[in-house]
């Protein structure tokens, strides 16, 4: 941070009378001496697979029962699914893939959330017995309210934020485990949104699963109702807020993911957290069942479709279409080459053009192939 903006965010404090976050550098040393009850810890990555690391870091070493943690990060867009979803059905894989959006599945329920640099994200970090879903909620509403008393914001029975009774500017997801229990949630200052409702927006269709599906909601940015609701005006509210708790200054400290020295072994977290077969894998079984016409010359012909996939690989694959269109014999071909892959656009593009250079060199067969294949990859 500059010391231009950290010099005006002093000034603005102090004109308003507010206890200034002091920020510190997280070291090793001074990580492991934390003894305060309330700790504040603050991302300087914005690696959606970083920070969802560290989360997964404090709930697997970190000791809670005598204290807690408020854990603060934005990220680069992304698109972020629950434990238990899946992505095809959640958004669209196409568009992200052409923006550079990332995907990430972290490790508690809910739903898809878009993140951006003008959202920010709050984990709150508790022992399984301290673990209250409402009393932080409530403490986010307080934190705004101190920015903007004549905020209309409640909270809903499915722990949503709503502003003005209608517009949700924070959801909500939640991992309990053992012993220790963490409850993260967003909260909506300043993001694209022009992009967010497209990338939320799946353009499959033809999915049957029992994966959990998320609740649509109309949604707003806390700077369309005042201008002043920054992220960062936002994040030292909520952090004045979370020490007051505890009668402590606000002190945030900021912490590195990448430093393996105040976070050992969390680089294995955060591969696992990037692999295909952690965020795709990962998908409840289900079957994409579809009828689609392609047209060639002057002709239309009807296809019907049908994949099982399970662990993000193809378990069965049928395709129907006249034998007179395309020889049967490559159609089988290409349903067995496809069973045991992983249903992604890459391995399947891979797949038919190797099965492709097997085939006679007959210009119209190939057309018609490409064609069909084409298809196929549009709906992974």
């Amino acid at each position: 941070m500059s010391p231009k903006v950290v010099n005006m965010k002093l000034i603005q404090s102090i004109l308003k009378g507010l206890p200034i976050p002091v920020l510190c550098h997280t070291t090793a040393a001074t990580f492991v001496s934390f003894s305060k009850q309330g700790q504040i810890l603050q991302s300087v990555s914005n690696n959606v697979y970083d920070n969802l690391a560290v989360e997964d870091w404090i709930h697997d070493h970190m000791n809670l029962e005598e204290r807690n943690v408020l854990f603060l990060w934005r990220n680069s867009p992304a698109v972020v699914i629950g434990r238990h979803q899946n992505p095809w059905k959640e958004c669209n894989l196409l568009l992200m893939r052409e923006k550079g959006i990332g995907l990430a599945r972290r490790r508690s329920g809910g739903g898809t959330v878009y993140h951006d640099l003008g959202n920010i994200n709050l984990t709150f970090l508790t022992s399984k017995k301290k673990y209250d879903r409402v009393e932080n909620l409530n403490l986010i509403i307080r934190a705004l309210k101190t920015l903007q008393p004549s905020l209309d914001i409640q909270a809903t029975q499915r722990y949503d934020l709503l502003l003005d009774g209608k517009y949700k500017i924070s959801g909500t997801a939640a991992k309990l485990g053992r012993t220790v229990a963490y409850h993260h949630c967003t909260l909506l200052c300043n993001a694209d949104s022009s992009l967010l409702p497209l990338v939320l927006q799946s353009p499959y269709d033809g999915i049957q699963s029992n994966a959990t599906p998320s609740v649509p909601s109309l949604v707003r940015n806390l700077s369309q109702a005042d201008s002043g609701l920054t992220c960062e005006a936002v994040m030292d509210a909520v952090a004045k807020e979370y020490s007051l708790q505890y009668d402590d200054k606000p002190c945030v400290h900021i912490v590195d993911p990448s430093d393996e020295t105040i976070f050992p072994g969390i680089s294995q977290k955060k591969m696992q957290l990037c692999t295909w077969e952690w965020i795709y894998g990962k998908t409840p079984k289900f079957e994409v069942v579809k009828s689609f016409q392609i047209l060639y010359k002057d002709s239309v012909v009807g296809v019907h479709l049908s994949i099982s996939i399970k662990n993000g690989f193809i378990q069965s694959c049928s395709i129907v279409l006249p034998s007179h269109w395309l020889p049967e014999q490559l159609i089988n071909e290409l349903q067995n080459s496809l069973v045991g892959s992983k249903f992604c656009p890459h391995e399947t593009v891979f797949l038919v053009s190797a099965l492709l250079r097997t085939f006679p060199q007959d210009h119209e067969v190939q057309t018609k192939w490409n064609m069909l294949c084409d298809k196929l990859v549009s709906i992974m």
